[in-house]
């Protein structure tokens, strides 16, 4: 062989390994940023044959069990359940939550696994539309009743002010 072409040939060679080793690497730095969506139901019975490890990450959707929120008096933390369809899911939360988050509506959490049925959530979402949902959660939460905004108590109703 041409010693020209070996040395183009190496070099076409270190340049491919290149780029094939930055792809690895921006894949294995990606990896640990990646957040599973699941549903309560999921958590426990498991997704395509395969629940979640204690510690990952993930996301979860579903509906916030109407008397579940539990605030803690000392500090900003609140534990409430989630429903889909099956089992519920208890999670935990240290924060200011959203100003649309109440019982009976649709929120997702981000956060880590800590037990079978059990999550530390970082992040809240709470639901802008009642009418939207992802086409998925909105296939595992059917027959599963919303609880409309007009039709829960108030904060002014519950503190007995009137707010004046």
């Amino acid at each position: 062989m041409n010693p020209r072409r070996k040395q183009r040939l190496a070099v076409v060679g270190i340049i491919g390994f290149l780029i094939v080793s930055a792809i690895g690497l921006m894949l294995y730095a990606l990896n640990d940023s990646i957040d599973l969506f699941y549903t309560p139901s999921e958590i426990i019975d498991g997704k395509n044959g395969q629940k979640p490890q204690v510690g990952q990450r993930l996301r979860i959707g579903g509906m916030v069990v109407p008397g579940s929120v539990k605030r803690d008096q000392e500090s900003l933390a609140v534990s409430f359940d989630l429903i889909d369809t099956g089992p519920t899911v208890t999670v935990t939360y240290t924060g200011i939550l959203p100003d649309l988050f109440r019982e009976g509506q649709g929120i997702v959490a981000t956060g880590v696994l800590t037990g079978a049925s059990s999550i530390k959530a970082q992040e809240v979402l709470a639901k802008h539309d009642e009418e939207y949902m992802p086409p998925e959660l909105a296939e595992k939460m059917k027959g599963i009743k919303h609880v409309k905004p007009e039709n829960m108590p108030s904060y002014e109703s519950t503190t007995g002010s009137g707010g004046k």
